[in-house]
């Protein structure tokens, strides 16, 4: 039995007499980069990286966000398209993913690896190490 993620990592090309044709389809995977918090303020303050803040509304509200951080909810139905306006189009800039401690930012860097975007980088010890370091904060 095929499972339905892998049908829709490959791409399903036809579903014939009730045998599936799949076609290969090449996918980016995220690498693993990460970067700490501290790392991640100077690089977008320096124009050298976009980050994003994927946690909820809520979570802003309760911490702020990172100064120089770009706060898009990552269950927004059209985060993809807002994360690539914000990168001009451009799916080759390095975008770096913070969320509260590095869970949801890691499971992110994948599924937009596979969407194409190629220099995803994890801050994995969140806001909750931004907050934690004294790193500037702004409220969205």
């Amino acid at each position: 039995m095929i499972s339905r993620r892998l049908l829709l990592g490959l791409g399903v090309a036809a579903v014939v007499g009730g045998a599936t044709i799949v076609y290969a389809q090449v996918y980016q995977t995220y690498d693993g980069r990460e970067i700490d918090a501290a790392q991640a303020q100077q690089l977008a303050e320096a124009g050298q990286i976009t980050l994003v803040d994927i946690r909820r509304p809520d979570e802003w509200a309760d911490t702020g966000t990172g100064a120089g951080a770009l706060p898009i909810d990552m269950r927004d139905t059209d985060f993809v398209a807002q994360l690539t306006v914000a990168v001009d189009g451009n799916r080759d800039a390095p975008i770096a993913l913070i969320c509260a401690r590095g869970v949801r930012s890691a499971r992110l860097a994948n599924e937009l690896s596979a969407a194409g975007f190629t220099q995803i980088i994890n801050v994995p010890e969140g806001m909750t190490g931004w907050v934690a370091r004294g790193l500037p904060v702004t409220q969205p």
